[in-house]
């Protein structure tokens, strides 16, 4: 997902798979986000690559930064973009190491990441199960 179209697409031109995609991106609160993996379990269809593509070329009118990669590496090309956003919205973040390139924070997915909710309008989806369970297991201690 180097590559984020800016261009606007008419409502009608968007495949409907794309628009449940950027449906789900914009349902992620601030400072919070979605693998792109978790959008795709979370809709039931598709995978990774995907909501990857989708976000790719029709993300740029949704808060893209949101849908992320699954180790919480910022997105190529667009790392300051996404690190002011991260900061603005409260996201957790793990500072860099000084070995790691560029020194760029990474998303804490522990933390910031989201699990869809428990119902979100029209849809009764959690994402992602695994989730789930740590998050039960956690309630359990």
């Amino acid at each position: 997902m180097g590559r984020m179209s800016e261009q606007s697409h008419p409502a009608d031109a968007l495949p409907e798979y794309a628009e449940r995609v950027l449906d789900v991106a914009d349902r992620i609160p601030p400072g919070r986000v979605m693998t792109y993996g978790d959008v795709a379990e979370w809709l039931e269809e598709g995978g990774p690559r995907q909501v990857g593509r989708v976000m790719a070329l029709y993300g740029g009118a949704v808060p893209w930064w949101r849908v992320v990669r699954a180790d919480g590496l910022l997105l190529p090309g667009h790392e300051l973009e996404a690190l002011a956003h991260y900061r603005t919205e409260g996201t957790p973040l793990k500072e860099a190491s000084r070995a790691s390139e560029g020194h760029l924070p990474r998303i804490d997915m522990k933390q910031a990441r989201w699990d869809g909710g428990d119902r979100v309008e029209g849809h009764t989806r959690q994402l992602p199960a695994q989730d789930r369970r740590r998050k039960s297991e956690e309630r359990e201690r």
